[in-house]
């Protein structure tokens, strides 16, 4: 009774309920133009949008993040050269240009000009209500710990020694290293094709995220987004650069536009399309952990529901 009441309800979703989102997104065709390998929008039996939190730091994601090959810094330059367009949101609608984008790389400088506009927006202040720094015959106090003199600099420090923001007269320092970035945000489409009966990933977009623990506020920074199909030509345009590095067999380096195709990288879900548009940690937040244990749960109902499809 329970499975006839899935199949009964995802036929009701399928007729009743389309995605609006993606088929905005759509061309007359019915194609959608930012798909590396579109799907016509009639063979498309079932469809959610999906985002994921791609942590370049963790073992699996390495090869993402060899040294001197970071994906990252393959993409900042690209977009530095003119190369690459980027855009302000996942919406991919709205063009940031190269000044904009550089400015989000920007190292803050907490030493003398107290927050970001941005910072400032969301409500920070550069008054220090908080008692800690009340003390100031203490050296040992949170307010004297120096955090206001050196926090550019552990900004900018990307763990070999080189630091990012030690030196003011060197324009270079200003800006956060290619490697600092270590967060990346996949924006995808999981679309069951009724013609060819199997489950495609559809990588939408990338979105590069600098880490909270790059900021004093703890909060993290989007510097831009790019189209996956975008990456897509520049990865295979670069076939000595842009490599995912192979740890175990360095004759099986893989282009990283071929790694994503494989999907030989590990990314936790953080987001599955809603009405408000919320992440599962706002969704699910009465414990700490309640979060990733929703991300969990997500990516096992999904598999259930591809299990599922295939009973059609």
């Amino acid at each position: 009774m329970k499975r006839l009441s899935f199949i009964l309800g995802l036929i009701v979703l399928f007729v009743a309920s389309p995605n609006y989102e993606v088929s905005a997104q759509k061309k007359v065709n019915g194609y959608n133009p930012n798909s590396v390998l579109p799907i016509h929008a009639n063979d498309i039996m079932y469809e959610k949008r999906v985002w994921r939190r791609m942590d370049l730091s963790e073992k699996q994601n390495l090869p993402f993040f060899a040294y001197n090959n970071e994906i990252t810094k393959i993409i900042i330059e690209a977009v530095k050269a003119g190369l690459l367009p980027v855009y302000s949101n996942d919406s991919l609608t709205t063009r940031y240009t190269k000044e904009e984008f550089l400015e989000n790389l920007k190292i803050p400088d907490y030493g003398g000009g107290g927050l970001t506009e941005e910072e400032k927006q969301m409500g920070f202040s550069d008054e220090d209500d908080s008692g800690w720094g009340d003390d100031s015959g203490s050296g040992d106090s949170w307010g004297d710990s120096g955090w206001g003199e050196d926090g550019a600099g552990d900004a900018g420090d990307t763990g070999d020694g080189t630091g990012g923001g030690g030196d003011a007269d060197a324009s270079a320092d200003e800006y956060f290293f290619p490697k600092d970035v270590s967060i990346l945000e996949v924006m995808e489409d999981m679309i069951f094709d009724r013609k060819r009966s199997t489950l495609v990933w559809d990588i939408q977009s990338i979105k590069l995220v600098l880490p909270p623990e790059r900021f004093e506020t703890g909060l993290q920074r989007d510097v831009g987004v790019f189209k996956f199909i975008d990456l897509e030509r520049l990865f295979r345009s670069m076939p000595d650069e842009a490599i995912w590095f192979n740890p175990q067999n360095n004759a099986e380096h893989r282009n990283l536009a071929e790694a994503f195709a494989l999907r030989l990288f590990n990314a936790r879900i953080v987001k599955i399309s809603n009405p408000k548009d919320d992440y599962l940690a706002d969704i699910y937040n009465q414990f700490p952990k309640a979060g990733i244990i929703a991300s969990q749960k997500a990516e096992q109902d999904l598999m259930e529901i591809e299990h599922n499809l295939w009973e059609f």
